[in-house]
């Protein structure tokens, strides 16, 4: 009998929680494509909007938005980042922080036009990262331009592409490409080559040595049909362990306070998962990160900014760790997720809540917030054979469904996995911090023998830190996390503490040379994906460079 059905989890006949906004979604998009507009587009203009250097307050040009806003050249003392210090409403185009632009937009502004250019912009270097430049003296339609919003990043979550290059774009949609490539030199070094598991027995410690293409990810992202409704399509691999994917995602934007998504995502149960990557200080989550968040799934979600500067996310999934599993491995259970996060000064934290100041903040900007995430775990495969499941791991390393996880020739087939998650983090002039706190409860353990403990509850938290001793060039930084493990279920503590440096190869955060120490006390975490193998107490050393348009 195959371990993955339960008998006492029966089927329910109705899931609100997933038909409604699947409901939406449906009407939603059929409304959209219901609701082309046929209007003539009206003829393009330029705007001038300036702003005084340092000034955070928005200074407002009035002009008709209605088809969207490309920067067509930058005049003033501050590089204009689409949403970091520049953007448009409904009325018009706003600016801050010394961005001074002109502005091509359709229609009749509410100044006097000037004659907008025939041909493109020339600029010795590549607009950065947010940055749109006209193309030609055609005024975008609202079939061929989709609107834009003050955070034109923070869509999809982990899968967010970067801005790419435009392959294509037509009245029926739109489509473009971008990628992601790490290349890494990793040395973990051991002790002597074991621990003992918190059942006092031996295991050895899988040191690794080598130099990988380590995670490849390539996107063809865009709108069909009509801007509001999005289409992401996701190539990944990570060639550490010969395992590639391929994702289709699928948003309706119904405006900045609601998105509704499908596809793959990450369970919301850290600030991680939530579309920063790749801005981490690290090419990798920190140990803390990487042993309580939840892992990614195929599912639902929603997220939006309620109030300027309070943004919410929500998901239902399949489970917490869905990559690995076909349909037929599932139960009928669901795994549920939330995150609320705060910027109360800025309204912002830099792109995709970035890690690490590297825009160089001239005001204070800070971000406070919860995540939560509970999900019903499974091991994927009959007892006997090894588990599919490898997220959950003890704070010993030790796979919680392998047999004699937590009892000799004991398999737990199932489990109830919750998350809570505190975090806080500020930015100003370079100078960065941020901190996460985790408590997780494992429990409902069903297994075929019996079992030591009926719960197991663990704690943590990680502290980073970063500067820039050279302004968008060179970042140093630190970080450590601290893990309890429950004590009256046998389990002991572990640690790490790191410094690392970023060398910038560009005027963006997307191009840069990474190196990263670890000292590591006792690694919670055993996986190839990132910087830890289980049970080491010893040093990692890497180094790595990657690429990201």
């Amino acid at each position: 009998m195959n371990s993955t059905k339960k008998s006492d989890r029966r089927p329910r006949l109705f899931r609100w929680p997933v038909l409604l906004p699947l409901l939406a979604f449906v009407l939603s998009t059929t409304g959209g494509l219901l609701a082309q507009p046929a209007d003539a587009p009206a003829q393009p203009v330029i705007v001038t909007c300036t702003s005084a250097a340092g000034d955070p307050d928005r200074q407002h040009c009035d002009a008709d938005t209605s088809a969207g806003v490309l920067l067509q050249r930058s005049v003033g003392s501050a590089e204009c980042l689409l949403g970091r210090n520049w953007g448009y409403d409904g009325q018009g185009v706003w600016v801050s922080e010394g961005c001074s632009g002109e502005f091509l937009v359709s229609g009749v502004p509410l100044q006097e036009p000037v004659e907008p250019p025939v041909q493109t912009v020339e600029s010795a270097e590549t607009p950065a990262e947010g940055v749109e430049t006209a193309e030609s003296a055609e005024a975008p339609t609202e079939e061929a331009a989709a609107p834009a919003d003050d955070h034109p990043e923070e869509r999809w979550g982990f899968l967010d592409p970067g801005k790419g290059f435009l392959l294509g774009k037509g009245k029926g949609g739109e489509m473009s490409l971008s990628a992601y490539a790490l290349v890494r030199y990793m040395n973990q070094m051991d002790d002597d080559g074991i621990f003992f598991d918190h059942l006092g027995r031996e295991r050895p410690v899988k040191e690794r040595e080598d130099i990988f293409s380590q995670r490849v990810l390539v996107w063809l992202s865009g709108w069909v049909g009509v801007p509001k409704l999005e289409y992401l399509i996701t190539f990944w691999a990570l060639n550490a362990t010969n395992d590639s994917r391929l994702f289709g995602n699928i948003n309706y934007r119904f405006n900045k306070h609601f998105n509704l998504a499908a596809g793959v995502n990450g369970n919301p149960g850290s600030r991680s998962v939530l579309g920063s990557h790749p801005y981490w200080l690290g090419h990798d989550r920190v140990m803390a990160d990487e042993l309580f968040r939840a892992a990614f799934t195929f599912g639902i979600w929603a997220n939006g900014e309620i109030v300027p500067g309070l943004f919410y996310d929500v998901s239902v999934g399949n489970s917490s760790t869905g990559l690995g599993s076909t349909a037929l491995d599932l139960d009928r259970e669901f795994t549920y997720g939330g995150s609320v996060w705060w910027m109360p000064t800025t309204k912002e934290f830099g792109p995709r809540g970035a890690y690490g100041d590297w825009e160089m903040h001239e005001k204070l900007a800070t971000r406070f917030g919860f995540s939560v995430s509970r999900s019903p775990e499974q091991r994927y495969q009959d007892v006997g054979e090894d588990p599919t499941n490898s997220a959950l791991k003890l704070v010993d390393s030790v796979n919680l469904f392998e047999t004699g996880s937590l009892a000799p020739d004991v398999t737990i087939t199932f489990a109830d996995y919750a998350l809570l998650a505190v975090d806080a983090g500020l930015k100003y002039r370079g100078i960065f911090f941020q901190t996460e706190v985790y408590w997780r409860t494992l429990d409902g353990f069903e297994a075929d023998g019996p079992l030591p403990v009926s719960k197991i509850e663990d704690q943590g938290f990680y502290v980073q830190a970063a500067f820039f001793p050279i302004p968008k060039k060179l970042e140093l930084y630190a970080a450590t996390s601290q893990i309890y493990g429950d004590e009256d279920a046998g389990f002991g503590d572990a640690n790490e503490y790191l410094g690392g440096l970023n060398w910038y190869l560009a005027k963006t955060r997307n191009h840069r040379i990474n190196l990263q120490v670890i000292d590591v006390n006792r690694s919670s975490v055993d996986s190839a994906f990132g910087y830890y193998t289980g049970g080491q107490t010893g040093t990692t050393v890497s180094l790595a460079a990657s690429v990201f348009f």
